[in-house]
């Protein structure tokens, strides 16, 4: 082949090229012939400079990029004696050690830093002992080996690691990390146990109706050294270091460590997320959990009821979970700690949502499952400040964590389309089932469990205030959905009302259709979250009603659920008229409107409301059969009454007069 005039390729038919059957391809220099003519765009050099690697693993080496520390840390001896980042290295490590120290060793184990996958992170013992933490005694198997500790991983390698180690783990059509929780798809409330010592004795709640089932220190000991030993016998941990309540005044520093990189992802999302800088300067942990998973307890340890366990130790500060990969167990987890720890510093801990309007009013609203508590939260107009736990203390309110966990089962893009597309890269969906081929999920399938949920940070919802904190509330909601019937559409509580309802946390279920039983069924939770209250209820509603009555908020009751008949024979209040509600709470304007008093529970219900019906306003103008609306009404008032006899028991103040305003703010009959 020879080069035209232009430059191109020509074939030639020479001897040699016949013989081998094949045609020689010729070609001519460009641009630096005897003509100097101008360079073919179709023939020319395109090479660059070799790879600076002799080998394909120097190559991936090239990939990664390590950021340089930004904070540097100075020494305690002097101001002016940085500490370098290899002690920094190393000090990260001898804390990670000492947190899965056996108590009866006294060290905890060999760890380094990096994925056992990679053997150029595996040091041996002629390596320079900066970028890993070897405790001074060596007594047990797992002191002879190497822990890896995959610490503070992000999204991207966390989803490297489940995809590649943990079976079930896939990426959905949106983005995010599909995973399985194993057997358990929720919470074990029957499972966790809190230790009963001389402190903890006095200050929680313990007996009739209370979600803190006691423990000895004996039996968490032996839990925590089984999960303990569990975990330093794994080849790899994972290690997460970050915050919990966006109050930096009175924040806690937590400390996971797990076996999967499912957990590690989850808790990347849950929690608040330390910058570079404040993970330099991490420390010493205030709280720490460990999570086994799938690895068992000894079901012939004492107070042990199955082989699933979730142990709280307020003194030591630690959390064992084993025999549930559920990860909703740390979050919760977390929560009753909260519960604990914050009421000891005058600042009240609640199961609610919270968002703020655009002139900083603040609203939180209370609410069981199925009662409208994320819809009704979640506002266009409004800024999310958080969906699910916060603190109100002497500042104004904060969010405990840094993500949402939504509950996705029907989810859809018109009616939630702000979780809908916080379901992308970086989140967790749990126990979902999705198109095997284009991994599009389907959220109305049960098939592993109704349970399904997502876990994402908090910035992934567009209206989300960052930092999320806001001044003290405005209005304080209360939600039920009342498939009785027979509770107003809206109802404005008086100081003593807000603190029965608060204790009382009613709503109504519908019962389940098997066996053609469709009887609403009520649902009391104390605090509208009792499974994660740590004291008494009415020493959460004391406080609530003391900040409430400070601030000058105001307490009200809204109906979600029916009304001109129970389920079966009445409608469900429209969504549209609930909002017209919120919306007249929120602008002030319901505080306007005139009153009047309900029958039995006392209830002060407004006569008009913009853009809602007058006529439901009263519920006994809905009904047609008035008989059946009083027998009913009374039913609902009895079960109250007796859901609170668990609660007569504690006396509020010295005299008693608390308890005893409380009692009267309840049906009356």
């Amino acid at each position: 082949m020879a080069a035209n005039g232009n430059g191109d390729f020509s074939f030639s038919n020479t001897a040699a090229a016949a013989r081998k059957g094949l045609t020689k391809i010729q070609t001519t220099a460009n641009g630096g012939g005897a003509g100097g003519k101008k360079q073919s765009p179709i023939c020319h050099d395109d090479s660059a400079k070799p790879v600076k690697a002799q080998t394909i693993d120097e190559l991936h080496s090239l990939q990664r990029k390590r950021s340089a520390p930004t904070t540097p840390i100075t020494g305690a001896q002097s101001s002016f004696a940085p500490v370098s980042e290899e002690e920094r290295q190393k000090q990260q490590l001898q804390s990670i050690s000492a947190s899965l120290a056996s108590l009866t060793r006294e060290t905890g184990p060999r760890v380094v830093k990096g994925d056992p996958a990679r053997k150029s992170e595996t040091p041996t013992v002629s390596q320079d002992t900066s970028h890993y933490f070897t405790p001074s005694i060596a007594v047990s198997d797992s002191a002879l080996k190497f822990t890896h500790v995959l610490y503070n991983l992000s999204p991207a390698e966390l989803y490297e690691q489940a995809i590649k180690y943990e079976k079930g783990s896939f990426i959905t059509s949106s983005g995010a990390l599909a995973t399985l929780s194993g057997a358990k798809t929720g919470r074990s409330p029957r499972d966790k146990r809190v230790v009963k010592d001389v402190t903890t004795e006095d200050e929680l709640w313990w007996g009739k109706g209370s979600p803190n089932i006691e423990m000895d220190e004996q039996t968490f000991l032996v839990n925590r050294e089984r999960a303990v030993d569990y975990l330093n016998s794994l080849e790899k941990v994972y290690v997460n270091d970050q915050f919990l309540n966006w109050d930096p005044k009175n924040r806690i520093k937590v400390r996971i460590v797990s076996a999967r990189a499912y957990h590690s992802l989850f808790m990347h999302n849950m929690c608040i997320r330390p910058t570079p800088e404040e993970l330099e300067n991490f420390g010493t942990p205030d709280f720490t959990i460990y999570n086994a998973g799938q690895f068992p307890c000894n079901r012939y340890t004492h107070y042990m009821t199955s082989s699933t366990s979730i142990d709280l130790n307020l003194a030591r500060r630690e959390m064992v979970i084993l025999g549930t990969q559920y990860a909703g167990e740390m979050k919760k987890g977390l929560f009753s700690v909260m519960h604990y720890l914050m009421p000891k510093r005058q600042i009240l801990s609640l199961h609610s949502g919270c968002n703020m309007g655009k002139d900083g009013d603040v609203a939180l609203f209370f609410g069981l499952s199925g009662t409208g508590k994320t819809t009704l939260s979640t506002d266009h107009n409004r800024y999310l400040i958080g969906d699910d736990e916060h603190c109100w203390s002497e500042e104004g309110v904060s969010n405990i964590e840094g993500g949402c966990y939504a509950k996705c089962i029907d989810l859809s893009r018109e009616k939630e389309p702000d979780i809908w597309n916080a379901i992308k890269f970086g989140a967790v969906v749990e126990n979902v089932v999705f198109e095997e081929h284009t991994r599009e999920v389907d959220y109305s399938d049960k098939s592993v469990t109704e349970n399904t949920r997502a876990a994402y940070p908090i910035e992934y919802i567009p209206n989300a205030k960052i930092p999320c904190v806001g001044p003290h509330p405005k209005n304080v909601i209360l939600l039920a959905c009342d498939a009785f019937g027979v509770l107003p559409p809206v109802s404005k509580l008086s100081l003593a009302q807000t603190m029965y309802h608060f204790i009382s946390g009613y709503t109504a279920l519908v019962a389940g259709t098997e066996d053609g039983v469709k009887e609403p069924r009520a649902t009391f939770s104390a605090c509208f979250g009792a499974a994660f209250i740590m004291l008494h209820p009415t020493k959460y509603a004391a406080m609530l009603a003391e900040k409430m009555q400070k601030q000058g908020a105001t307490g009200w009751l809204v109906n979600t659920g029916w009304s001109g008949g129970s389920y079966g024979s009445g409608n469900r209040i429209k969504l549209p008229y609930t909002r017209k509600i919120i919306d007249a709470i929120h602008s002030g304007s319901l505080l306007e409107a005139s009153y009047k008093k309900t029958e039995v529970f006392g209830l002060e219900i407004p006569t008009e409301v913009e853009g809602v019906p007058s006529e439901i306003l009263d519920p006994v103008n809905t009904w047609s059969d008035k008989k059946a609306y009083k027998d009913t009404l009374l039913k609902l008032a009895e079960l109250f009454k007796n859901n609170f006899e668990t609660f007569t028991d504690y006396k509020i103040g010295e005299d008693n007069k608390l308890t005893e305003e409380i009692l009267a703010a309840g049906p009356n009959y």
